[in-house]
């Protein structure tokens, strides 16, 4: 029989960074006291209505041009009709019929079993962008078997990036997710920390055999760490083969991934498709953006967007820096990827070559292997750590003038990582680390040892 074919497809969601909420004044804030940024348009009081928020549709426009999209100059609000406690309205106000931005792709990069010299590049197509509001939040007291509902993250505008199902594993899901993150986040356009709920991520798992139509699919809901997405869609693939094998059926269904057992769980069926009722949302207008060209000439700036304004000043993508420390420092392409996965560290580095005279090459090596594993070893942010790019380039300094050896400068490492506020070359100083430049005072160390240990020498010599 031929190999089963798995296809992954992803939904995600991606808070929007800004001040206040898509459609109200609401304050945005994690972990504020439940219930103190609600609004009454929040809270859907009878006579509100949505006013939009220039800088959520700015958000999108810029991820859609960083995501290659096509930015639709009209597009339309929608009502999303569906009941559930923490949704006030009965409805959420998306994007169905035209959303701000379609027609994009991503390139991620992954490395071949596991070996980082060997990275493959791969595109996933994005259906689309869409802007749309975020739900409450539904509280379960077991003890007290209740319910309680907080709204601070009613209307919270969210984009819904949602691509096309071109990938086959968790670990191609996993790569192209942290590429949007890292993007999303050199955009501005959204924090993405995933432990906050700002990226959530719903994936699609089928499995076919090749040449046949797809399969039945499921779809594991909210999945919030990129660890754990890669280990879900892994799972359901295989549970979906095995399935199969047995002569059972795939149900199109709803999944939860339980992080602690490792597997996936039933939610709820989607045998019944849900009835959605969508329809044009009554209370806002098409949202419609300009270009260069479109601009009227009497408009106030204040009140349009123009995508070739936002456009012009995107900022360089991870793409184009990976390529850049390639190019400027000779570094490995694989080292970019690491450089630049680790928030900050990329600046440590150029800051590290600006004041030393050791070679970009070098200090990579110190930089990856030394300095990373500590911070890992001690589950630090490289903005936490105790070693400066300051103290790393005076001690790679020491050894690049020959003044230590590279013993003795991990030895050194391993001082300043107590960050008792000493210097490189204090420390050196202290426990007598410098290598020995003077050739009579070597000789004479020498002399000493041997005169010190008369009866060992005699030994070797009638040995």
């Amino acid at each position: 029989l031929a190999p089963w074919v798995p296809v992954v497809g992803l939904e995600i969601h991606a808070q929007i960074s800004s001040n206040s909420k898509l459609f109200s004044g609401s304050q945005v804030q994690f972990a504020a006291p439940p219930n103190s940024l609600v609004s009454f348009f929040d809270a859907s009081l009878p006579g509100t209505l949505p006013v939009l928020n220039r800088r959520c549709v700015e958000a999108a426009v810029m991820t859609g041009l960083a995501l290659n999209c096509s930015i639709n100059k009209k597009s339309l609000f929608d009502r999303k009709h569906y009941f559930y406690a923490d949704l006030p309205a009965g409805y959420q106000i998306t994007q169905q019929r035209v959303p701000i931005a379609v027609n994009g792709s991503l390139s991620y990069s992954l490395c071949i079993d596991n070996k980082m010299s060997q990275m493959v590049t791969k595109t996933v197509r994005i259906k689309q962008i869409q802007l749309e509001q975020d739900s409450g939040k539904s509280l379960h007291d077991d003890t007290r078997s209740q319910t309680l509902v907080d709204l601070n993250r009613a209307g919270v505008g969210l984009m819904e990036v949602v691509m096309e199902p071109d990938m086959c594993c968790g670990e191609e899901a996993a790569a192209a997710v942290r590429e949007l993150q890292l993007i999303l986040q050199t955009l501005g356009s959204s924090q993405a920390v995933m432990a906050e709920g700002q990226l959530r991520v719903d994936a699609n798992v089928s499995v076919h055999h090749p040449g046949e139509p797809y399969g039945v699919r499921t779809e594991v809901k909210n999945i919030n760490s990129i660890r754990f997405l890669a280990k879900a869609i892994d799972y359901e693939i295989q549970r979906q083969i095995e399935e199969l094998e047995n002569g059972g059926t795939i149900l199109n269904e709803t999944r939860a991934f339980d992080s602690k057992l490792g597997c996936t769980v039933p939610m709820r069926d989607k045998e019944g498709k849900q009835d959605y009722r969508f329809m044009p949302e009554p209370n806002l207008p098409p949202l419609i953006l300009y270009d260069a060209k479109s601009l009227p000439a009497n408009m106030n700036h204040q009140q349009v967007i123009n995508i070739d304004w936002i456009h012009e000043r995107l900022p360089d993508l991870p793409s184009v820096k990976r390529k850049k420390l390639v190019e400027q420092y000779g570094i490995l392409p694989e080292h970019s990827f690491t450089l630049l996965n680790e928030d900050g560290l990329a600046e440590f580095f150029e800051s590290v070559v600006k004041q030393t005279q050791m070679k970009p090459k070098k200090v990579i090596g110190w930089i990856l292997k030394d300095l990373l594993s500590y911070l890992k070893q001690h589950s630090l942010t490289v903005k936490e750590s105790p070693v400066s790019s300051f103290l790393l380039a005076d001690l790679l300094n020491l050894l690049e003038k020959k003044e230590i050896s590279s013993t003795a400068a991990k030895q050194v490492l391993a001082e300043l990582w107590k960050g008792e506020g000493k210097t490189p070359l204090e420390i050196v100083k202290e426990q007598k680390l410098e290598l020995l430049q003077d050739q009579k005072e070597l000789e004479q160390i020498c002399q000493a040892v041997i005169d010190g240990h008369k009866n060992e020498v005699i030994m070797m010599v009638l040995g």
